[in-house]
């Protein structure tokens, strides 16, 4: 299944603000029922269990809201583990919850080098042609001290035949665009593998996960 980048409707603001509401929302059920959350919170865990942290500053690029950290924040604090969220969303409108936030782009982050311990994004890396993938890695491993995770859909046939059979659960016409898009131009493990070895990480550990689902940790040196 060759990948094919294909705009989501969501990225360029079109709908109407009830669309526009309704599609976060099966964003947000999406996640939290088929694997989006838990990916993030079990490679902050392997990251914190392979550095031996109680606590971890994280920075989500791409985030809205930013519900996904907040979550995973909240289930990781019933495990003993301290993750301080900074949220980044290219519109500032995108952002709430009560997190820290800041408005900028993800491919020229507005942070000092190390600034965080973690950099993090979900259901972003499909939207980067692979040159800009390479340069937001990079640029990830720049602002944070320890890794870059990636959550992120697998593209594959059957990925995509899911997608068609759970179009009923979709509430939002613009969520019924964007989900097959997301699959068309998800990246395989493999494809990511090979680019992230373009980049100035030191190592990359690619896990699959529930439903297509890959988690990604990007090693600084």
């Amino acid at each position: 299944m060759k990948r094919v980048a294909t705009p989501e409707l969501l990225d360029t603001d079109s709908g109407t603000p009830a669309e526009v509401a309704a599609s976060l929302s099966d964003l947000r059920r999406i996640n939290r029922w088929f694997g989006g959350i838990a990916t993030t919170e079990d490679m902050v865990g392997r990251v914190a269990r392979e550095m031996n942290q109680s606590s971890l500053s994280l920075l989500d690029v791409a985030a809205g809201s930013g519900y996904v950290p907040a979550i995973v924040r909240q289930r990781l604090r019933h495990r003993g583990l301290h993750l301080q969220v900074t949220v980044l969303d290219r519109a500032p409108s995108h952002l709430s919850n009560g997190n820290r936030a800041v408005a900028g782009d993800a491919l020229a982050l507005p942070f000092r080098d190390s600034s965080f311990d973690l950099l993090s994004c979900s259901l972003f890396a499909h939207h980067l042609f692979p040159h800009e993938l390479v340069q937001f890695v990079d640029e990830g491993l720049r602002v944070c001290r320890i890794a870059v995770l990636i959550n992120d859909l697998i593209r594959h046939p059957l990925h995509m035949s899911l997608v068609y059979a759970g179009m009923p659960l979709c509430r939002s016409r613009l969520t019924r665009h964007d989900a097959p898009a997301s699959v068309r131009q998800a990246y395989t493990p493999e494809e990511m593998g090979t680019l992230l070895g373009q980049s100035s990480a030191a190592r990359v550990e690619i896990h699959r996960h529930y439903l297509f689902r890959m988690g990604v940790i990007a090693w600084k040196g």
